[in-house]
Parts: structure tokens; C-alpha cells; sequence
């Protein structure tokens, strides 16, 4: 039998396992946009630049105008974005900037250090503009903390998926990182933690219709650690109507498991549909030194890494804004900041794809 341990609450935001330092779910029900992407709703009352507890369904966060996270720095470690719903439009001190949703993920590895904003454009005019998003934090060992930033794009139309039917429904596992039985993931950043097979990351992201079935594939080490964390569309709040099991242990929504063993795990969902996100990866075995958007070693580095942040803002900010969007009109893109400039069908799309 599988040995997983007690069910956990997950907290907020929630705990990593392994070098998974932590995650967080947004989940934001946005109402129409106005022509210029922002909220066709009153703002009247919202602490604006730090509107962060989802009054009336959804949060401006950071932004004064349209929703997100203006330009902030990340150094020594590595962001995996996963857009379930929505759009995002990313600009950093590279010059590189994206549009992207839809079931797209980007993945960043900050390094030596990055600035960039994330900030959620509200395109529709004549109707609602949900939004969820998965953001996970990746630690980085010290001989990469400080490598040169990158970012890759993860098209949805690319990414891998695996579906297991059974007469009851449909299982659904999104491979965002990590080889699944014979199917390979996309390719993180070439200084990824994860790019190292031997490293054993891994993020599937199972999407479950009642009483559908799946089996997780075996850890490949023993000292690998894997969570699972159960929730439903709409948060990661508990909901003990929503019970997924796993391994023979029912878990409900809002609540997480540990995997102690490496086997092969049954997952099996209950009478409504639910989500389980699988991370996984082997310990690095460094000390964590994290303050804020910085995650070192020792509390030298971090006292290096805001010298460093002040004195050459990470290649200084390219754009007209802290908070810049592209146009309404724009389709899902990416530019690496290189010249290399791509696109999910691998060719220019049209703005009918939004």
C-alpha cells in the first residue's frame, strides 16, 4: 500500500515540498473590461496598489488601473506561472515581454536578477474575464543563483496531456514539468533546476470529472519529496464535499499530501469534479536565505542582492510604465528579448484567437 502521510491543511500561500518553495492560486472573477482593459466596475473603496483580499470575487493587487503586479525583482530563484484562465501580460528588464493564457504556462528562471511585471488585462468588453492562475516558486542551488535570467513559453496547443477514461468520466494530466511514463515535458530554461533529470521535478496539474481514475507514475529516488494538493475550480478554500482519493486516503478540497514512498499512486476522484496539482523534486540541501522577491543562501547575498537591485535595477526598466499591457487587440506572443519573437501556432495568430 502507498504511505502518504496525515492530510495537511494548505495555508496561504501554500507549502512547498522539496525545492518547491511555496505556491499560490489566484482565482478572480473580473468583470467586463473597459476599452482601455480595465475593470468596467466601481473602485470606490479598494485599496488601491494593495487591494489583495478578493472583495466582490476578485483583487486589483498591486495595480492602480488595471489588475496585477507592476515591476518588482526576482533573484536566485525560478517562477512557473500556469494560466488556466485569462491572460497575462509580462514585460522584465530584458527587453522580453509575452501575452499569454489560456492554459499557456511561462517559466522563468530569475538568476543573477530580473525585473518584470505581471498584469492581467481584462479584454472582453461584452463579458466577464475570469481569471486563474497558478504561480509556484522553484529554488535554485547556489551554483545558479546567479545565471543569466530566461524565460520559455509553454503553449497551451504544446503542451503534453495525458487522458485516462473510464465508464464513470475523464482524467486529465497536464505535464508542465517532469516525464509522465513515456511522455516527455516541454524543456524548462537550460539552468533550470529542473533541467537536470536527476533532479526529479515535476509538476502535473490532474483535472478530474466524478469518479474518474488516474495513476501518478513512481518517484524515480527515494529521497525525492511529492505533495499532492486537492482544490476545486474556483480556490484552494476546504470543501469537504470535494474528496479526492489518493492512494487508498481520501483527501478533501483545501487540504494536501504527502507521498513517503516512490510507488506508482492511484488517484480516483469523488462524486464532484476536483483538481490536484502534483510537485515533486528532490531536496536541495543548501540553506534558504529568502527575503522578500530574494531567495539566497546566507543574509550576505540578500544584503547583496537589494545593493545590486538598487544600483542597476537588474538591467533597468525598457518600457513607458511600471505596469505596461498591450493592446486590446493583441494575440497571445512572447519576445525573448533576443529578436526571437514566437507564437503558439509557430505563426503569426489573429486577434479573433483572444
Amino acid at each position: 500500500m502507498v504511505q502518504l502521510s496525515s492530510a495537511f491543511k494548505i495555508s496561504r500561500p501554500w507549502q512547498g515540498v522539496g525545492p518547491w518553495i511555496f505556491g499560490t492560486f489566484h482565482v478572480d472573477k473580473y468583470p467586463e473590461g473597459k476599452p482601455d482593459m480595465s475593470p468596467n466596475a466601481s473602485l470606490a473603496g479598494r485599496d488601491i496598489g494593495m487591494d489583495m483580499n478578493n472583495p466582490s470575487g476578485w483583487s486589483m493587487y498591486h495595480g492602480d488601473h488595471i489588475p496585477g503586479f507592476p515591476a518588482h525583482p526576482h533573484r536566485g530563484f525560478e517562477t512557473v506561472s500556469i494560466v488556466t484562465k485569462g491572460y497575462i501580460d509580462h514585460a522584465d528588464s530584458t527587453g522580453a515581454g509575452a501575452r499569454y493564457g489560456k492554459g499557456d504556462t511561462q517559466w522563468v528562471t530569475a538568476g543573477k536578477g530580473v525585473s518584470h511585471s505581471e498584469m492581467f488585462p481584462l479584454v472582453h468588453t461584452d463579458k466577464g474575464n475570469p481569471l486563474e492562475l497558478y504561480q509556484l516558486w522553484l529554488n535554485l542551488p547556489a551554483k545558479n543563483k546567479l545565471v543569466p535570467p530566461e524565460f520559455v513559453m509553454f503553449w497551451d496547443e504544446k503542451t503534453p496531456v495525458v487522458k485516462k477514461e473510464n465508464t464513470h468520466g475523464c482524467a486529465k494530466a497536464t505535464i508542465v514539468a517532469g516525464k509522465w511514463d513515456n511522455v516527455d515535458p516541454l524543456p524548462p530554461p537550460k539552468n533550470s533546476y529542473a533541467a537536470d533529470p536527476n533532479n526529479d521535478v515535476a509538476v502535473w496539474l490532474l483535472q478530474l470529472e466524478p469518479h474518474a481514475t488516474i495513476k501518478v507514475p513512481a518517484k524515480n529516488f527515494p529521497e525525492t519529496e511529492r505533495a499532492f494538493y486537492v482544490h476545486h475550480n474556483n480556490s484552494m478554500d476546504p470543501d469537504p464535499s470535494i474528496k479526492v482519493n489518493i492512494g487508498g486516503q481520501w483527501v478533501e478540497a483545501g487540504e494536501g499530501v504527502r507521498q513517503e514512498d516512490t510507488e506508482r499512486v492511484t488517484v480516483t476522484n469523488g462524486p464532484k469534479a476536483a483538481r490536484v496539482i502534483v510537485m515533486q523534486g528532490k531536496p536541495i540541501k543548501e540553506p534558504v536565505a529568502q527575503r522578500g522577491p530574494f531567495v539566497m543562501n546566507t543574509q550576505a547575498e540578500l544584503q547583496q542582492a537589494f545593493m545590486d537591485y538598487q544600483r542597476t535595477q537588474f538591467g533597468g526598466w525598457k518600457w513607458d510604465s511600471q505596469q505596461p499591457v498591450y493592446p486590446r487587440e493583441t494575440p497571445r506572443f512572447a519576445d525573448h528579448g533576443d529578436g526571437k519573437r514566437d507564437y503558439p501556432a509557430g505563426e503569426k495568430a489573429t486577434p479573433q484567437s483572444l
